[in-house]
């Protein structure tokens, strides 16, 4: 199973199309990720996705995060939120689609190949918008093949079969429990490819 570009562009229209249900709310009242409120989050994802896109482009020879950070303006609307979300996956997307095969670049959970970045920024998109559709009250419904195939790229310790792989995405990540299960508490991706 390969994550794709592709599978990026699936997640954020799925997870935007949800959301945009709430755009008429106030975002900065409700729940996000951690400490963060909706509108944190989506600034967050926005550049989570344009950061990824940074480290494949800049390749630094040390491993560190390419020294940007794109934020959002302060007036911004929900709407122009979904917007950055967007624009963010495009960028990355755009990158993914246009570099050579074999480039790898530095994250935290390895160095990453493009199925990677793929797979950290659908993570990104699909557990950051759960957290901003639950404090909205919005329920978001993502593509069940696409959780599948991060599920198994990026978690590749976690047995899904059987199971609703959206259920099983948001336990992998601590957002849900699953009976019989453990909690997931510090839990990471495998961002390096699976044979190394």
């Amino acid at each position: 199973m390969t994550v794709t570009p592709g599978d990026l562009d699936a997640a954020i229209t799925s997870v935007v199309g949800g959301l945009r249900q709430a755009s008429g709310r106030d975002w900065s009242a409700a729940p996000g990720t951690g400490e963060l409120n909706a509108w944190r989050t989506a600034e967050h994802l926005g550049d989570c996705l344009i950061s990824y896109a940074g480290l494949l482009i800049a390749r630094p020879s040390t491993p560190r995060f390419v020294c940007f950070e794109s934020v959002a303006d302060q007036a911004a609307t929900p709407s122009e939120m979904l917007e950055f979300i967007t624009v963010g996956g495009g960028i990355l997307g755009a990158t993914l689609r246009t570099m050579a095969p074999d480039v790898r670049a530095y994250h935290p959970s390895g160095r990453a190949d493009l199925e990677g970045f793929a797979g950290m920024g659908c993570v990104e998109v699909l557990v950051h918008g759960e957290d901003m559709a639950r404090g909205l009250d919005v329920t978001l419904d993502p593509p069940r093949d696409v959780c599948s195939r991060v599920l198994a790229r990026m978690f590749p310790e976690v047995d899904a079969a059987d199971l609703d792989p959206w259920t099983v995405l948001l336990w992998a990540t601590d957002r849900a429990e699953l009976p019989g299960r453990p909690s997931r508490a510090g839990w990471q991706w495998r961002g390096a490819p699976l044979d190394d």
